[in-house]
């Protein structure tokens, strides 16, 4: 097989791939889950959460680890089942965790989102849905104009899941497409027809739900450039107000059921991004406005909007418009953000189920701010939200000198030379093609940062 020549903003892609495809974080924390230590435990947590001023608001992350079946390209804490008793059992619990959360918590707090993260959220009954609302407004004041948002499996969901959901202030969904070719599909064990997901989307609309998002991947087993358009075009003709567009991350030491693709299947580096590269020109010439590394907006979005202010925010759950400083999550492998660090709880279900339990809080490992990763977390999100950051700005926000930064700035001599990105005064900006190799460029100011390590996914 030969690697197909493809260019975007003058660059040739495979010369971008040569020099490069190592491997970097994907920057949705900074510091990387990869500092996350057991260091920062349950007692650290409950300190923290002693300290919060009890009139902020917050948002709350649920995560719900199941799904019907195994997407082999999946990278996210899940199970399949193909019974309803598992998924209860865990309600319960998430309850019970909710109810200790809100003993540790000064007051009962105002949040203005929420967001229900998987695995399948659709994998909860109607009942479930009554019980998490019930307990969630019992321990929060969830605020009138809260941002209620769900990530849906169109294949298993319900026009009454949809409006049960909706009852209880749902107004952000987001589903799962990634490519519509049969033959992609079966590779990697998720087989769903274009109708499923319009229906879905007829239901959400139906309801009264303001803003879809459809999640797209590239780089997927036999994906192609042409197939990838024809699956852009498909999901236009759904007009979501938001579309992500994903890379697939081969990481198989750490997800085992990635070993169930064939990698001969999987298209070369210069290829998958020629498959990004023709599906975000297309969104383009549609009026999307491209965010970031890898998600799109209408332009009449708040994500768009908060691009343009300079207020988008990155999480967990990728590109944001929350600027809540207070991040709680909830259930296996959640991770929650606080004004003094990250913490997460335990990723086994198992050891979950036991410490809520037990009554506690199942805080497994976290990380405290330092003040230099304060400072370099504000300059790496900058880059990965705006592509540009004023370097001066940050330093005098941070009280510390610019030689501070020097060494970082000279990593970046390749980027400059190549035309990626530039430094005008103390602006710096990563331009054209060099939004491909952003995590690349955050990495420089990355202080833990190992470019020989094997701990991460492909930069490209």
């Amino acid at each position: 097989m030969t690697e197909p020549h493809a260019t975007a903003h003058g660059h040739d892609l495979a010369d971008i791939v040569a020099k490069y495809d190592g491997r970097a974080p994907r920057y949705t924390s900074y510091p990387t889950a990869l500092q996350f230590t057991p260091k920062v435990d349950e007692d650290t947590y409950r300190g923290w959460l002693r300290e919060l001023p009890a009139d902020d608001p917050i948002s709350l992350y649920a995560h719900i680890p199941f799904c019907s079946r195994l997407c082999w390209y999946c990278g996210c804490n899940t199970r399949a089942v193909n019974r309803h008793e598992p998924v209860g059992e865990y309600v319960t619990l998430l309850c019970q965790e909710m109810a200790l959360l809100r003993d540790a918590l000064p007051d009962r707090m105002s949040v203005r989102a929420l967001h229900f993260g998987g695995g399948s959220p659709n994998m909860l009954s109607l009942e479930d849905i009554e019980r998490l609302f019930a307990e969630l407004e019992a321990a929060f004041a969830l605020a009138p104009d809260c941002e209620v948002a769900v990530e849906l499996d169109a294949t298993g969901l319900s026009r009454e899941w949809v409006r049960s959901m909706r009852r209880h202030g749902l107004n952000r969904a987001s589903l799962g497409v990634q490519n519509l070719d049969p033959s992609v599909q079966g590779a990697v064990n998720r087989i769903q027809r274009f109708e499923e997901i319009a229906a879905a989307v007829g239901w959400l609309r139906e309801a009264g739900v303001s803003s879809i998002n459809l999640d797209l991947m590239y780089g997927l087993p036999h994906q192609t450039t042409a197939n990838t358009r024809a699956t852009v075009e498909a999901i236009l003709r759904l007009q979501p107000e938001r579309i992500a567009l994903f890379g697939y991350a081969h990481v198989p030491w750490m997800k085992p059921h990635q070993r169930l693709i064939d990698e001969g299947a999987l298209p070369w580096p210069a290829a998958r991004l020629e498959q990004a590269e023709a599906a975000a020109e297309r969104l383009a010439a549609e009026g999307y406005v491209r965010i970031g590394l890898d998600h799109f907006a209408r332009g009449d979005d708040d994500m768009a909007k908060a691009l343009e202010a300079g207020a988008l925010r990155r999480n967990f759950q990728g590109y944001t418009t929350d600027g809540a400083e207070t991040l709680l999550g909830l259930g296996a492998s959640a991770i929650g953000r606080l004004p003094r660090g990250f913490v997460q709880n335990v990723a086994q279900e198992l050891g979950w189920r036991v410490a809520v339990q037990t009554g506690q809080l199942p805080i497994a490992r976290g990380v405290a701010f330092s003040a230099d990763d304060r400072f370099r977390g504000e300059i790496i999100e900058r880059l990965m939200c705006d592509l540009a950051v004023d370097l001066d700005a940050v330093c005098a926000r941070h009280e510390r000198p610019l030689a501070d930064l020097s060494d970082a700035v000279t990593r970046l001599a390749p980027f400059f030379g190549d035309g990626l990105a530039r430094l005008e005064g103390r602006r710096l900006e990563i331009i054209g093609a060099g939004r491909l190799v952003v995590r690349s460029v955050c990495a420089a100011f990355d202080s833990y940062f190992e470019p020989a390590a094997e701990r991460h996914s492909k930069a490209l």
